[in-house]
C-alpha cells in the first residue's frame, strides 16, 4: 500500500444533507468516505455530515436524519459534498448556498453527486467551467445554468476543484476516482473491493449503455478484456482484441462503444495506465520497466500518459504514492 499523508490530520469529508435529499448518493459517500479500512492500516479520510437543520427529512419522506452536525462544519471542510434532490426545480436554502460559495472561496474541493450540479450552478460556482449532471435533468439545466459547459453523456467530470457526477451509481465512480487522485490506485482498489464494484470506469464513458439483458449464454466483451488484461505487457493490438472475440475491428468497434462507452485502444490505454500506477506504488524501479511491464512502451510515453491523467511526473508521482522508504 503507499505510505501515509504526511498532512498532520487526514483530508476532511464533510456532506452536507438538506431537505428531500437522495439517500443512495449519501450511502455512496458514507461508504466510500467514512468507513474505517483496517486493511490500508491509516485513515483515508475524517468524515463528517452535517445538516442545517436539526431534522432533515429526506426524499419522499423515507426517514428522518438526526444527530448530526449543524452547517458550520461545512467551513472546516477540505472537500464538501453538496446536497442532491430529485426536486431540481426547488430553489436550495441561501445558507445552504452561502456554505458553497465560502467553500469555494477558500479554496475547498467541491464535488456534487447527480443533480448536486444544480446545487453548485446555484450558488454560482460552475460559471464557465465544465460539469455533468443525470441525463434526464440536462435540457432543463442548461436551460437554467447557459454559462455552464454541461457534459451530459459522460459519468462524472473532474474539473480541478469541482467535479460532479451522472446519476446514482456514478457516485461510487466519481468516490473511487477521487480516493485514486488522492491516495493512488492500489488504495482506490483495496476500496473498491470492499464495495465489490468496479474499480475504474473513466469519466468519460457513457452514462447510459445501450446494452440489452441477455437471453441467451453471455456473449459479452467481457472474456475479450479479462484476457487482455492478463496481458498488458504484450504488444497488443484493436486488430489482436478482434481476432479474440472472432468479429472485424469495425465491428469490435461497435461493440465496444455499446458495452464500454469507449473505444478499445482508449480502453486499452487506460488499462495500461492503471498497471503502471500500480507499479510504481509497488516500489517498482526504473520507470522504462515500469513502462515495459505495463505494455506502455517507453519512459517517455509513461510519463505523458501519466501527467495526462493525474497531472504529476512519474517522479512526483512516485514520492506521493511509493512505498515509504525504509
Amino acid at each position: 500500500m503507499p505510505h501515509e499523508s504526511s498532512q498532520s490530520r487526514p483530508h476532511r469529508v464533510v456532506v452536507v444533507v438538506d431537505e428531500n435529499s437522495n439517500p443512495f448518493e449519501l450511502g455512496c459517500a458514507t461508504e466510500v468516505f467514512g468507513l474505517h479500512r483496517p486493511e490500508i492500516g491509516y485513515p483515508l479520510y475524517e468524515f463528517e455530515l452535517c445538516s442545517p437543520e436539526p431534522g432533515t427529512l429526506m426524499r419522499d419522506g423515507f426517514f428522518t436524519l438526526t444527530g448530526v452536525a449543524g452547517l458550520e462544519a461545512a467551513e472546516t471542510a477540505d472537500t464538501l459534498i453538496v446536497p442532491n434532490r430529485p426536486d431540481t426545480d426547488v430553489p436550495r436554502r441561501p445558507a445552504v448556498l452561502a456554505a458553497v460559495r465560502r467553500a469555494h472561496a477558500r479554496g475547498a474541493r467541491l464535488v456534487g453527486f447527480c443533480s448536486g450540479a444544480f446545487t453548485l450552478a446555484e450558488a454560482g460556482v460552475l460559471d464557465g467551467r465544465r460539469a455533468t449532471a443525470h441525463w434526464q435533468w440536462a435540457d432543463s439545466f442548461r436551460a437554467r445554468f447557459p454559462a455552464v459547459r454541461l457534459e451530459a453523456d459522460v459519468l462524472f467530470v473532474d474539473d480541478g476543484d469541482i467535479l460532479t457526477s451522472a446519476g446514482s451509481a456514478a457516485a461510487l465512480d466519481l468516490g473511487l476516482h477521487l480516493v485514486r487522485r488522492d491516495h493512488g490506485a492500489e488504495v482506490a482498489n483495496s476500496v473498491s473491493r470492499r464495495l465489490v464494484f468496479a474499480a475504474h470506469r473513466d469519466g468519460g464513458q457513457r452514462q447510459f449503455v445501450e446494452r440489452p439483458v441477455p437471453a441467451l449464454p453471455d456473449e459479452s466483451l467481457a472474456p475479450v478484456l479479462a484476457w487482455a488484461q492478463e496481458r498488458l505487457d504484450e504488444p497488443l493490438t484493436v486488430a489482436d482484441l478482434a481476432a479474440r472475440a472472432a468479429v472485424s475491428p469495425a465491428t469490435l468497434h461497435r461493440r465496444f462503444r455499446t458495452e464500454v462507452g469507449t473505444t478499445p485502444l482508449v480502453w486499452l490505454t487506460g488499462e495500461r495506465l492503471t498497471l503502471a500506477r500500480r507499479l510504481i506504488e509497488r516500489g517498482e524501479t526504473g520507470f522504462d520497466a515500469v513502462a515495459r511491464h505495463s505494455g506502455l512502451g517507453t519512459a517517455a510515453n509513461l510519463r505523458t500518459l501519466l501527467r495526462r491523467e493525474t497531472g504529476l511526473t512519474p517522479q512526483a508521482y512516485r514520492r506521493r504514492f511509493g512505498p515509504t522508504p525504509p
